[in-house]
């Protein structure tokens, strides 16, 4: 992954003389080195990666399309930062306005004898398209979340507690070669499954509905799923609402293709809950786009303005949650295209009965 030249060319319809960038994720899909700190400054013509001993010998060996440049000794990142600024005349410098905070904002302007103007719109949109690689690297970090997740199953029964389902997930994703989680996982049993971000306690699965939402983070890039199953036998109304989740869902992802806003496939699968009289209880989002973050940009709710462009990744996740009773969520993977969606996504959708 390099993506300074991108970058560079989006910022060539800006006024903008540099660009420079803070935040780790972003520093990573810039340079495709990963490190806790840093910076990256790019102009027209130019880049500057300054990282400090820690990471100086493989950051040389690493980082293509930029200068790597050793932190001196003694010397703050802000302090070299400044000097590449002096030393280039740069006078208008874009940033990320929404990772930085206000204090350090403040202290760039008193201490930077440049403008610092937006550049975090510039960024986003960058990352919310994804090349043919980057969602080949999203599908291995998937396949290796589904494999997880097969292991996990004949784990589970009302001998257990959530926390040791949660606790294997991420063991086993470690094992079998995953970088990290890409959240804390959800594993919710009984009335707690009708919390769509319930925390794994330590507490034994009950019968009934169990919501299992996890991911991982292969490569740099994120996975993340929710199954719901069922401990024991459902009665016809858990049947009825389970089925009714999956067709929300069927009909969300049937909306989805570049150029649709996200609004509307929020709403095609919205009208299924309402018309099955469950519209009260389905109150997060369809989905969010996911890439090098679980959650980025991109919405899919009924208050979004975002128009989804190729090469866009969302999840599709619609719910229903009948406050102490039982909540049902399903949600895959979708890769957005310009005549509609590839769900990446193979773990299969029917109620898995144990």
């Amino acid at each position: 992954m390099n993506n300074i030249v991108r970058l560079r060319n989006a910022m060539s319809e800006t006024n903008m003389d540099a660009l420079l960038i803070t935040n780790p994720i972003n520093r990573f899909f810039a340079t495709g080195f990963k490190s806790s700190a840093g910076a990256l400054i790019i102009t027209k013509s130019d880049a500057w990666f300054i990282i400090d001993f820690r990471y100086l010998e493989v950051a040389e060996q690493t980082v293509k399309e930029a200068q790597v440049v050793g932190l001196p000794g003694g010397k703050s990142y802000d302090d070299a930062v400044k000097s590449i600024f002096s030393d280039n005349n740069l006078r208008t410098v874009g940033f990320e306005d929404g990772f930085v905070s206000y204090s350090a904002y403040n202290a760039w302007r008193e201490k930077f004898d440049v403008e610092l103007v937006s550049a975090q719109k510039l960024i986003n949109d960058l990352r919310e398209v994804k090349s043919r690689d980057d969602i080949n690297k999203m599908i291995k970090a998937q396949r290796l979340a589904e494999k997880v997740f097969e292991e996990v199953i004949p784990l589970i029964s009302t001998s257990v507690t959530e926390k040791e389902i949660a606790a294997e997930l991420i063991y086993r994703s470690l094992k079998n070669g995953a970088d990290d989680k890409s959240f804390d996982p959800i594993v919710v049993s009984g009335p707690k499954s009708s919390r769509p971000h319930g925390v794994p306690g330590d507490v034994k699965i009950s019968n009934g509905f169990l919501t299992i939402d996890f991911g991982v983070v292969l490569d740099g890039w994120c996975s993340d799923m929710t199954r719901t199953l069922c401990v024991g036998k459902p009665d016809d109304e858990m049947v009825n609402v389970y089925e009714t989740v999956l067709k929300a869902q069927t009909a969300g992802i049937a909306a989805v293709s570049a150029g649709v806003n996200g609004v509307d496939v929020d709403a095609a699968a919205r009208d299924i809950i309402k018309t099955a009289g469950y519209g009260d209880y389905f109150e997060h989002g369809f989905g969010h786009s996911i890439g090098l973050e679980v959650h980025e940009t991109l919405k899919a709710s009924p208050a979004s303005k975002d128009i989804l462009p190729a090469g866009a990744v969302i999840s599709a996740e619609p719910g229903i949650y009948l406050p102490g009773r039982y909540g049902v969520r399903i949600e895959d993977i979708l890769y957005i295209t310009e005549t509609g969606c590839e769900n990446i996504t193979n773990q299969p959708k029917k109620l898995v009965v144990l």
